[in-house]
């Protein structure tokens, strides 16, 4: 089992590509203010020492020495022992909507945005507990096979967008039948929880929640959005550039569809909420789920990890010290081998 301690270090690899860019920027400029002296081929003979490729392979040695700077920094482990133990808990399922109309800011910042801290901090909540995702739009997917690994599910959890699913549509039947699938042979006690605003449902939804719940798993229906709705935004990276609109210019309003969601978790034997700007439905949903009865569950998870940071930071000195040994001008002694 590999992992990082510290994975948010890892940002700092943004830095190469922002100063390789810096690099060639510097390199544009200095040849136009060489070129302002006269022809560049007459520059280079009054500088023949220079060397530009040098200059570049020490950047490129500079580089390779940071990206290994920053993965020691972030810590890197190996899983030594794997141990078997027992826990209590419960399986629970999440189906979660991704579809356009979950990208509405009626609830703050954004429906779907909205759900994932709610999911995150359920995961938080979980203790013994094993869970699951599926994303579902005009299709499901499972997102995450179910797990006692929180960390993975976070991880999982924050890579989850509207463009993951490319089949728009809100196939919750779908994702409610492999919901039940996931959960395999086990005999201890489930909970699905459906996350939608309940628009442009397919399929035979009620069907599948009754089959689900003749198994003994009981289902949460969570509302996303507010009766009013609100139109669907469109971003270009990170600016938003309009709304969503239908064929005849108007701007498409989505709101939500409640009735969908009450007759699923009433056929399911569970509790359907609300979700609005604050955390008061979903409260009610970790409280309840908190009351199913737990079962001895066998897990197994690597339970000591040894770091490996050391040995990035070995290469790092290595490419360091080779650097320096490469100089900036040609050097008379290199000459003769001429590798560049």
């Amino acid at each position: 089992m590999f992992r990082f301690a510290h994975i948010s270090f890892l940002y700092l690899l943004a830095l190469i590509p922002v100063l390789s860019v810096l690099l060639v920027l510097f390199l544009v400029w200095r040849k136009k203010a060489l070129n302002r002296f006269g022809e560049f081929h007459l520059i280079h003979r009054l500088i023949p020492e220079f060397s530009t490729g040098r200059l570049i392979f020490k950047f490129v040695l500079l580089m390779i020495a940071l990206a290994f700077l920053v993965l020691a920094l972030a810590d890197p482990q190996t899983g030594s022992k794997m141990e078997k133990y027992q826990r209590k808990g419960i399986d629970v399922m999440i189906a979660l909507d991704v579809s356009n109309s979950m990208l509405a800011e009626d609830i703050r910042p954004s429906r779907l945005e909205r759900a994932k801290q709610s999911i995150s901090k359920l995961i938080d909540r979980l203790d013994g507990d094993r869970i699951g995702i599926i994303v579902f739009a005009g299709k499901a997917y499972n997102q995450l096979p179910i797990t006692t690994d929180y960390g993975a599910a976070k991880m999982f959890l924050s890579a989850i967008n509207t463009n993951i699913v490319p089949v728009q549509g809100t196939a919750i039947a779908d994702a409610i039948d492999m919901a039940t699938g996931a959960f395999g042979q086990s005999t201890h006690n489930k909970a699905i929880i459906v996350i939608s605003d309940g628009e442009d449902h397919q399929g035979d939804v009620l069907e599948k929640t009754e089959v689900a719940a003749k198994k003994g798993i009981v289902f949460y229906a969570v509302g996303m959005g507010i009766p009013e709705g609100g139109p669907i935004p469109i971003y270009n990276g990170d600016t938003r550039t309009g709304y969503k609109k239908d064929r005849d210019g108007s701007t498409i309003i989505t709101r939500l569809d409640e009735s969908l969601l009450q007759r699923i978790a009433s056929v399911g034997k569970g509790m359907y909420v609300r979700a609005n700007n604050s955390e008061e439905g979903w409260r009610k949903v970790f409280d309840d789920l908190n009351k199913i009865e737990k079962s001895e569950l066998e897990s197994r998870q690597f339970s000591d990890y040894e770091d490996r940071f050391q040995y990035f930071i070995g290469v790092t000195l290595l490419f360091l010290i080779f650097e320096l040994f490469v100089f900036d001008k040609k050097n008379q002694w290199f000459s003769s081998f001429k590798p560049f």
